[in-house]
């Protein structure tokens, strides 16, 4: 190998002149730089400094991109920072020196290194958005949203970077979200309290017309809260009470209750409360004048759409002649209770005494009927003077007047079994039946008497009544209509039945001598009375019928007219 040789006197000149020339357009790119006019970057590489320049628009872009609020910068195909911004220094808590000539991977966490990567293809490629977090010299990760883009740089190209940093974004995301959130709890509670005024103003409207109406109603009408306590009185209380209305009445109604009726009260009104039921008492009330007046008091609770009891609206009734009416009544029962238990013992001893007389006088006349036989066999019978004799005569009459005596007692037997047969059980029982069986019996003094019996009550229902008493009734009218037949026309009874509301009509109708009704329709059904003599009766027959009747709640009339018949109508009740 060749040995070099020292450089001579000329070849040091041309090196020195050459230096010198380099010298001078540095110190030029400095001085232009210095003043402006050539935005530069001078990166250190191993063939030593490399200047970048921007040129073009200078001024007016470098002012722009200067005064950004976001971060600007410029990557070289290696993520070298070829050019940054001021703002972009700030960001990331760095020098502005620091960060131009260095790598933008630095400040790219590792764990978002891939996405980074894929950032950069893809604006390489063209163009290119995300967002990612950096982190800053002092080891903050703060959130930022990256923009690249492809520009020619130098004459090369580079990529183009905008980083915005989403800290203030996405606490005013967050802050929007808050007041998002306030402003729906806010509009959620204005509307709350647009139903709670609207509510308002129903109750308002409906307290004005419940008012209204409580005022006009004749009764005392009050109001109360949840707790029991009195919020509204309506005039009919001032008036009771002979004062003034007053709007803020403080004065209880336990004040003005009578002292007997004040526990009670108290009790059944906190049960009231307590349970929510409807409250009701008798109670007495002072008014004006100091006089207790009895009061019937009510109240009901009302509630509120979701079913919740509001208040308590209670009226007080006055009651007071009602209730003295109802002490007079049951007086007036409690006397006609003793009455009754008094007109009962009355009755059986009545019924007894006629027992006992009835029991007790048959011996008697059975004794002077005997008395009478044996005198009629003891006297001596002389046929010359038979003729004008009066002993047969008046012992013919004793004799009779003894058989009247004898029905008599019989019949006041019969009253008094009546009497006691009073409550005695009904069946349903069919007319048709018990009136053949009464036909039957009196068959015989019908042909005697040659009259006919029309029957027409096949249809006729079934009424509830005792057999034994429907057949007296029965056989009572009957009797009656063949006795007290016209001898001036053949005898013509008819029997016929109909419905009427509750009643089965039976009707008993006859063409004999006929009745005058005038001032003696209370007679005709009396006890042993009797309007026609020339027949024998003992006068109890109709009585007894109209008794059995109106013992089960049925009822008899009577039509009639002299010479022309009668009918007997008779009500039982189906």
């Amino acid at each position: 190998m060749a040995e070099r040789l020292p450089p001579t006197s000329t070849d040091l000149a041309r090196e020195n002149e050459e230096l010198r020339y380099q010298l001078q357009e540095a110190e030029e790119l400095i001085s232009a730089i210095r003043s402006g006019s050539v935005d530069a970057l001078a990166v250190q590489g191993t063939d030593g400094p490399r200047i970048y320049t921007l040129q073009g628009a200078d001024q007016v872009y470098r002012t722009l991109i200067e005064q950004m609020s976001e971060g600007a910068l410029l990557l070289s195909q290696d993520a070298m920072i070829l050019y940054c911004n001021a703002s972009l220094a700030r960001l990331l808590d760095c020098a502005l020196e620091e960060l131009m000539g260095g790598f933008f991977n630095d400040f790219v966490p590792a764990d978002f290194r891939a996405y980074w990567n894929d950032l950069l293809v893809a604006g390489w490629a063209g163009k290119s958005k995300g967002e990612l977090p950096l982190q800053t010299q002092a080891g903050v990760l703060v959130p930022f949203s990256l923009s690249m883009n492809v520009l020619e740089f130098n004459d090369a190209p580079a990529l183009a970077v905008i980083v915005t940093n989403l800290s203030a974004q996405r606490e005013i995301k967050a802050i929007k979200a808050r007041v998002a959130e306030q402003n729906e709890v806010i509009d959620r509670k204005n509307e709350e309290l647009k139903r709670q005024e609207a509510a308002r103003l129903v109750m308002e409207q409906a307290a004005a017309e419940a008012n209204r109406m409580l005022e006009g109603i004749p009764q005392i009408a009050w109001t109360a809260n949840v707790e029991g306590k009195n919020t509204y009185l309506n005039r009919r209380w001032f008036d009771f009470i002979n004062q003034p209305i007053r709007p803020s009445f403080n004065e209880g109604f336990e004040s003005r209750l009578h002292p007997d009726d004040v526990s009670l009260a108290k009790t059944r009104w906190q049960h009231s409360l307590r349970t929510g039921e409807a409250f009701e008492i008798e109670y007495r009330f002072r008014d004006g004048a100091d006089n207790y007046r009895w009061m019937l008091g009510r109240a009901l609770p009302s509630y509120n759409d979701q079913g919740v009891i509001m208040q308590w609206i209670g009226t007080f009734t006055d009651i007071h002649e009602h209730k003295l009416a109802l002490e007079r009544i049951d007086q007036a029962q409690r006397q006609l209770h003793e009455n009754n238990d008094q007109l009962t013992r009355a009755n059986v001893d009545l019924d007894n005494f006629i027992y006992t007389a009835s029991h007790d006088l048959k011996a008697p006349i059975s004794n002077i009927e005997g008395l009478l036989q044996a005198l009629l066999v003891e006297m001596p019978f002389d046929s010359e003077r038979h003729q004008d004799d009066q002993v047969q005569p008046i012992m013919a009459m004793m004799q009779d007047s003894v058989e009247r005596f004898k029905r008599t007692i019989e019949h006041l037997t019969e009253v008094t079994k009546l009497q006691k047969e009073q409550i005695q059980p009904t069946e349903l029982v069919r007319l048709e039946p018990v009136i053949e069986d009464v036909r039957l019996d009196l068959e015989a003094l019908l042909r005697e008497a040659g009259g006919i019996l029309e029957v027409n009550v096949a249809d006729c229902p079934a009424v509830s009544f005792a057999e034994k008493n429907l057949r007296s009734v029965i056989y009572n009218l009957l009797s009656n209509a063949i006795k007290y037949r016209s001898p001036e026309r053949l005898l013509l009874v008819r029997l016929q039945c109909r419905e009427a509301d509750d009643y089965a009509v039976l009707t008993v109708q006859d063409n004999g001598l006929g009745i005058n009704l005038a001032n003696n329709e209370k007679r005709l059904f009396g006890m042993f009375q009797r309007l026609h003599d020339h027949v024998d009766g003992s006068g109890i027959g109709l009585y007894m019928v109209k008794k059995m009747v109106e013992n089960v709640g049925g009822k008899i009339e009577v039509e009639s007219e002299v010479g022309v018949g009668s009918t007997f109508t008779v009500y039982f009740k189906r």
